[in-house]
C-alpha cells in the first residue's frame, strides 16, 4: 500500500522577514514575506497560504508545523512585555538590582548597568525562609501573600514571578504562595523560579524567572492567536516550538516557559549550519547568519554547535560579558549583534559611520522598500552598490527602489562626510562587515578557537552578500553558501529533534561521602519529568537520554559540563567521575590540579528523539564554467568606480560548475557576492563554495 510523503512546514519570524519552508518528502518550497509586528501570526498565515498555494496543498494536508520566533527576545530588548511584579524572600527585594556585585568593565567610570525588567516599585517581599538543604527555617506568611493581591490589582500587574531563597532545594513555599495568589487573582500569569530555573545562584535564577514572567502574557496571547488561526483554516497536524537549545517543544510547554524561546530563530540557524557541515564533511565551522535585523556567529565542531547553560540578553556593551540580563536556560552558544539588512546607518558625533543596533524592521523598512522609511539601512547600501537586483527581491515579493537608497545615503551620510551616495553605501558596507568580523573574533577568542582554521557557512537573507568581505577580514579562506540559504533557520527547524532538558541543583563531593543512590534517585525523577514533556511530541519515536554533571574543583567559582554514563551511580564510581572530569578539564584548560577535591553543583538530563544526521556528500569533479545570464554594474569602493561583473543564476549551475570572482550569483531568496579575492564552484550538495585565490 503506497502512502503519501509527510507534509512538514516551518516558519521563522524574524525582525524584518518571516520565512516559510514547505517540505514534502524531501522536496522544498520556500516563501519570504514581510513580518507583521503588530500581529506576527498574520505574516505567518500569509507565508503559509502562499507556499501551500504554490504546492497545490491546503492547511489540512500539513502533518507537522514547526515554528520559531524572536518575539520574546524583541519584547525584552524593546521593553514591550507585560507589567510584571516580583515577590521575593523578605530582605531580598533588590536581588535584580544588586546582581553579583561585579562590574563588567572595572575601569569604566561611566559604566551603564542593564536595567532590570521589573522596577523597584513592583518588587515585593514576604516573610519566609528555606535553607540550602531545603529545611524550613521560617514558615511562609500566607496573609502577607494575600495582602499583595489588592496592590497588584491597583497597579495593573498582569504577571508575577515568585523567587524565594533556596526554592530549588524545597519549592513548597513558592508553590503555596502561587496557590494563594491564583485563588485571589485567577487571571494573573504566575511564574515560579523553581520551575523555570531550579538551580543555585540567586541572581541568575531570579533574573530568569523575571524574564519568563515578563514575556509570558505576550507569548500566551500570540500562541493562542496562532493556534486559533490554524484551527480556523482546518489545520489538524502537530505543532511544535523551537527552543533556544535547538530542540522542539509543545505549545503548552512554550506557554509555560516562554523564556526558553528567547533564541529559537538563531538556534534553527545553528542546526541548519551543523547539517550543512556534516554533508560537506567540515569538522570546524563558523556559522554566519545575517538576516534583516541581527547577525549571529556560532562555532560548530564535528557537526555539533557549542552549547551553554547561560545566556545574556540586551547587553549594554556589545561584546562584554556581564553587561546584559542573565538567563539560565539551555541555549546554543553564539554571539548576536544588531547588524542586519535593516540596521540603520548614521554619522555619529565624532563623524564616524556607524551601523545598528537600531533597525528599520519591516515597518517602515529600509528606504528602498518605498514604504515611508527615510533613513538608510544596510540593504540600501547593498542596493546602491549594485549588489542586489531591485526586481524580484525576496522571492519576487517586492521591487526595491535604488533611487530612494541613493537619496537616503547621500542625505544622511554623504552630505555630512563629503562622499558620493555610492561611496557612502560602500562605507556602510565596510562598517557592517567590520562589526560582524569583530563579533566573530571575540566569539572565537572566548572559545579558545583559531578562527582562520574554520570554514564559514553563510546563510540568512543578507549573509551571502557580505560573507566574502567578512571572511577576508577574519582570515577565513573557505566559505560555503548552502541551498535555501535565505531561509536557513526555517530549514533548520525541520531537522530539530523533539527534546527537553531539566537541571537540578544538589551539591555532592566526589569522595568517600558520595551518595550514589540519592543522585540516581534524582536522575530518575528528572528523567520521568523530561519524558512526560517529550513523549507526546515524539509520537512513538524512540527516545535517548543524556546525563550530565556540572563539576568543578572545590573553591572554584564556576563549573564545566561533564557527560555521565546513562546508568545508576554508586559510591564505587568516585574514581570514574574524577577520571571523566579531569579528561574534560584537560581538554578545556590543558592541565589538571592533582589530588584537588572535586564537587558537583548541578545535575542535568536531556531526553530527546534522534536528530537527523546526513551523510557526507561525495566530492564532484570540476566541470566547465557556465555561461552568465547577464552582467551588473557594481560599485567598487576600493577603486571608487563602477565595474561590470557577470551574473549567474544559481538554478542553472550544476554540481562541478567553476567560476572566478568577482561575480554575482542570484537566486530567489538571496544573492551571493563572490569578491575578486575568491573563486567559486558548486559542490555535490549544491553549495556555493568560495575558495580564497592563491596570491
Amino acid at each position: 500500500m503506497q502512502t503519501s510523503p509527510p507534509v512538514r512546514l516551518a516558519a521563522d519570524i524574524g525582525g524584518t522577514f518571516t520565512d516559510v519552508v514547505l517540505d514534502v518528502g524531501g522536496g522544498r518550497r520556500t516563501r519570504k514575506v514581510l513580518t507583521t509586528p503588530a500581529a506576527p501570526e498574520e505574516g505567518v498565515m500569509q507565508g503559509m497560504e502562499r507556499v501551500l498555494e504554490d504546492a497545490g496543498l491546503h492547511f489540512s494536508d500539513i502533518d507537522v508545523f514547526v515554528h520559531g520566533t524572536t518575539l520574546a527576545t524583541n519584547a525584552i530588548i524593546e521593553r514591550r512585555g507585560a507589567k510584571t511584579a516580583l515577590v521575593a524572600t523578605q530582605g531580598f527585594r533588590d536581588v535584580l538590582e544588586i546582581g553579583t556585585e561585579s562590574r563588567y568593565d572595572q575601569y569604566d567610570l561611566t559604566l551603564e548597568k542593564p536595567v532590570p525588567l521589573i522596577p523597584r516599585a513592583l518588587r515585593f517581599t514576604v516573610p519566609e525562609r528555606v535553607d540550602a538543604e531545603g529545611q524550613v527555617r521560617l514558615a511562609l506568611d500566607e496573609d502577607a501573600v494575600a495582602a499583595l493581591a489588592p496592590q497588584f490589582e491597583k497597579a495593573g500587574v498582569r504577571s508575577v514571578a515568585f523567587a524565594f531563597l533556596h526554592a530549588y532545594a524545597n519549592p513548597a513555599h513558592e508553590q503555596r504562595a502561587a496557590a494563594v495568589l491564583r485563588a485571589l487573582l485567577p487571571g494573573l500569569s504566575i511564574t515560579m523560579a523553581h520551575e523555570v530555573c531550579p538551580e543555585v545562584r540567586e541572581y541568575e535564577r531570579t533574573s530568569t524567572a523575571a524574564a519568563n514572567a515578563y514575556v509570558q502574557p505576550l507569548m500566551e496571547g500570540y500562541l493562542g492567536r496562532m493556534a486559533a488561526a490554524l484551527q480556523a483554516r482546518q489545520y489538524r497536524g502537530a505543532t511544535y516550538l523551537v527552543t533556544s537549545g535547538g530542540g522542539l517543544t509543545s505549545l503548552e510547554t512554550a506557554r509555560k516557559f516562554p523564556v526558553r524561546l528567547v533564541e529559537s530563530g538563531p538556534a534553527g540557524g545553528a542546526i541548519f549550519a551543523a547539517q550543512v557541515a556534516l554533508r560537506a564533511n567540515e569538522q570546524k565551522v563558523l556559522s554566519f547568519d545575517m538576516g534583516g535585523t541581527t547577525a549571529k556567529i556560532c562555532l560548530i565542531e564535528k557537526g555539533e554547535p557549542a552549547t551553554s547553560r547561560f545566556f545574556e540578553v540586551d547587553r549594554t556593551a556589545r561584546f562584554l560579558k556581564g553587561s546584559g540580563l542573565p538567563l539560565r536556560i539551555p541555549v546554543i552558544e553564539m554571539v548576536e549583534i544588531g547588524a542586519g539588512g535593516g540596521s540603520i546607518a548614521q554619522v555619529d558625533a565624532m563623524q564616524r559611520v556607524t551601523v545598528g543596533p537600531e533597525s528599520a524592521s519591516s515597518v517602515p523598512g529600509p528606504a528602498c522598500y518605498g514604504m515611508g522609511g527615510t533613513r538608510p539601512a544596510v540593504t540600501d547600501a547593498d542596493v546602491a552598490m549594485g549588489l542586489i537586483e531591485p526586481e524580484g527581491f525576496a522571492g519576487g515579493s517586492m521591487t526595491l527602489r535604488q533611487d530612494l537608497s541613493l537619496q537616503a545615503l547621500g542625505r544622511e551620510i554623504g552630505a555630512k562626510l563629503g562622499l558620493s551616495a555610492e561611496m557612502s553605501g560602500y562605507a556602510v558596507y565596510e562598517m557592517v562587515c567590520e562589526n560582524m568580523a569583530s563579533a566573530a573574533r571575540v566569539h572565537a577568542a572566548e572559545r579558545g578557537a583559531v578562527i582562520g582554521q574554520h570554514t564559514m557557512i553563510a546563510f540568512g537573507g543578507a549573509a551571502p552578500l557580505h560573507a566574502a568581505r567578512v571572511a577576508e577580514k577574519v582570515g577565513v579562506s573557505r566559505v560555503l553558501v548552502p541551498p535555501n540559504a535565505g531561509v536557513g533557520s526555517a530549514v533548520g527547524f525541520l531537522a530539530a529533534p523533539v527534546a527537553y532538558e531539566i537541571v537540578r541543583s544538589r551539591h555532592a563531593r566526589v569522595d568517600e561521602s558520595f551518595d550514589g543512590a540519592s543522585i540516581s534517585s534524582l536522575f530518575g525523577e528528572m528523567t520521568t519529568a523530561a519524558r512526560a514533556l517529550v513523549e507526546p511530541g515524539a509520537r512513538g519515536a524512540p527516545l535517548f537520554e543524556r546525563r550530565m554533571a556540572f563539576m568543578r574543583y572545590v573553591g572554584q567559582g564556576h563549573e564545566i559540563m561533564v557527560l555521565l554514563p546513562n546508568r545508576d551511580l554508586t559510591p564505587g564510581d568516585v574514581s570514574e567521575l574524577r577520571r571523566i572530569f579531569e579528561a574534560e578539564y584537560t581538554a578545556q584548560f590543558a592541565r589538571i590540579i592533582p589530588s584537588a577535591a572535586i564537587e558537583v553543583l548541578n545535575w542535568s538530563v536531556l531526553v530527546s528523539t534522534e536528530a537527523r544526521k546526513p551523510d557526507p556528500v561525495a566530492p564532484v569533479a570540476a566541470g566547465a564554467m557556465p555561461q552568465p545570464s547577464g552582467s551588473r554594474r557594481v560599485f567598487d569602493g576600493r577603486s571608487e568606480k563602477h565595474v561590470d561583473v557577470p551574473v549567474y543564476q544559481r538554478a542553472t549551475m550544476p554540481a562541478g560548475s567553476v567560476v572566478a570572482g568577482p561575480l554575482v550569483i542570484a537566486e530567489d531568496e538571496t544573492t551571493t557576492y563572490v569578491s575578486a579575492s575568491f573563486d567559486a564552484h558548486i559542490d555535490g550538495a549544491g553549495c556555493i563554495v568560495m575558495e580564497r585565490k592563491v596570491a
